[in-house]
């Protein structure tokens, strides 16, 4: 090894960032990434047995899942993906800012990412809240009852909570619907506030410059996790919101 590449080695291990039982700082990097892989991987298999229960439950009460999704705001959900999607955009262009240097860009980006964050989840909150003023929440539909409708002044078919529902589907069948998207959404909703405080914490040492080319490695790593949130919901959407509304018709 000459000189000229023993300069970068002596200099990486001077580096305030570098944990003692590291060789250099690519070492670190590179066991950070890995780590938060296996995290992920972890977090795969939790979200599964959720898209599992889903799949399930919808293939044997289709016309159920049909209602309970058709009275989904679907507004609401899709004003939620674009906003996802531009948070990982925003969080990509952070890493990079990051790798390159570029303070000021880190900074901004970091803050446009927890701003779309926070209104993923000032969004979500709104949505929660017509459901429960709906009464579309588990424990306040009645479990088993025939749907058995009224007939509003316009003619449209209603009962006390506001469930249109499918030939062949009931209100116990509509409550499970409603149990596994609280669950899906709720934890994902957690995730996200869990990222949201990661970044927090990125953005205070971006502010103090803490991170550049030579260290990036918790800038990556945050990111890879908020990609992951984003690709959740990605899938969440579609599932909850989309699939069962060509049936009504």
């Amino acid at each position: 090894m000459n000189l000229a590449d023993a300069v970068p080695i002596e200099h990486e291990a001077s580096h305030p960032a570098l944990q003692h039982h590291f060789e250099n700082l690519e070492q670190q990097r590179e066991a950070g990434a890995l780590g938060m892989w296996v995290f992920l991987v972890t977090e795969i298999m939790f979200f599964g047995g959720m898209f599992l229960a889903y799949t399930l439950y919808r293939t044997q009460y289709p016309a159920a899942f049909a209602s309970a999704s058709n009275h989904l705001d679907l507004t609401l959900g899709a004003v939620n993906t674009v906003v996802l999607i531009l948070s990982s955009f925003t969080m990509a262009l952070a890493v990079y800012s990051a790798q390159v240097g570029k303070r000021t860009n880190q900074i901004i980006c970091l803050v446009f990412t927890i701003v779309l964050g926070l209104t993923f989840l000032g969004v979500k909150a709104v949505e929660y809240r017509d459901k429960y003023v709906d009464s579309l929440i588990p424990g306040k539909l009645i479990p088993g009852r025939p749907f058995k409708p009224e007939v509003q002044e316009h003619g449209t078919p209603y009962d006390k909570h506001k469930l249109h529902l499918l030939p062949g589907a009931t209100v116990k069948n509509v409550e499970m619907f409603y149990w596994i998207y609280f669950a899906m959404t709720g934890m994902h909703a957690v995730h996200m506030i869990i990222g949201v405080g990661l970044l927090s914490v990125i953005l205070f040492f971006a502010w103090r410059g803490r991170y550049g080319p030579e260290y990036h490695n918790p800038v990556e790593i945050s990111g890879l996790y908020w990609h992951f949130v984003d690709i959740i919901w990605i899938f969440l959407f579609p599932l909850l919101y989309l699939l069962g509304r060509h049936l009504e018709h």
